[in-house]
């Protein structure tokens, strides 16, 4: 079985391959915007926390379209990200609620200031709703999308990887089998 990690910073998942641009920590470096080293229908799982809005969406589309050539038939992709839905809930209701300002911006002035520290701080390019991810995992040729929650999947490979509380929107993608394919 063959699973990957990608962008997994400093976060190293035991019998996964892990994939970054420029972890220490990983066991492949490698610049997403570029095809995977792995042949088509080859991986059985990738996940990915905390990587798809450090894209610009066209960016993030061709690797969604990736993950779809190098998963098996039936494999399944799962995606960790802020929830631009609750970046906005969180615009209007108790703002200064959440870990991550508590943590380390404490100096947060105003919802303005939360709200663009959430779009353009830490390299952030773009946010993505329960919506948006399934209407570009759908361009990507996925089928099968479900809302996940935090920690739990019906795959006993991809439960338990979450690290971040802020992972508010959590996607499982299923490439569809095709007879075109082998199964092998």
């Amino acid at each position: 079985m063959l699973k990957l990690n990608i962008g997994c910073g400093s976060v190293y998942l035991e019998g996964w391959v892990n994939i970054d641009i420029e972890s220490e920590t990983a066991d492949l470096i490698h610049d997403m915007r570029n095809p995977l080293p792995y042949h088509d229908n080859s991986i059985d799982f990738i996940y990915n926390e905390h990587f798809i809005e450090h894209l610009s969406v066209d960016e993030g589309v061709g690797v969604m379209k990736e993950f779809h050539r190098v998963l098996k038939p039936r494999g399944v992709l799962r995606i960790a990200t802020p929830d631009l839905r609750r970046v906005l809930f969180r615009y209007f209701f108790f703002w200064r609620r959440q870990e991550w300002i508590r943590k380390w911006h404490r100096e947060l002035e105003t919802r303005a200031e939360m709200i663009n520290k959430s779009f353009y701080s830490w390299e952030h390019r773009y946010l993505y709703d329960t919506e948006e991810l399934k209407r570009r995992l759908e361009e990507a040729g996925f089928t099968r999308l479900s809302r996940k929650s935090f920690r739990k999947s019906g795959h006993a490979e991809l439960r338990g990887l979450e690290t971040r509380k802020d992972s508010k929107l959590i996607m499982e993608a299923v490439k569809r089998s095709s007879e075109n394919i082998d199964k092998a």
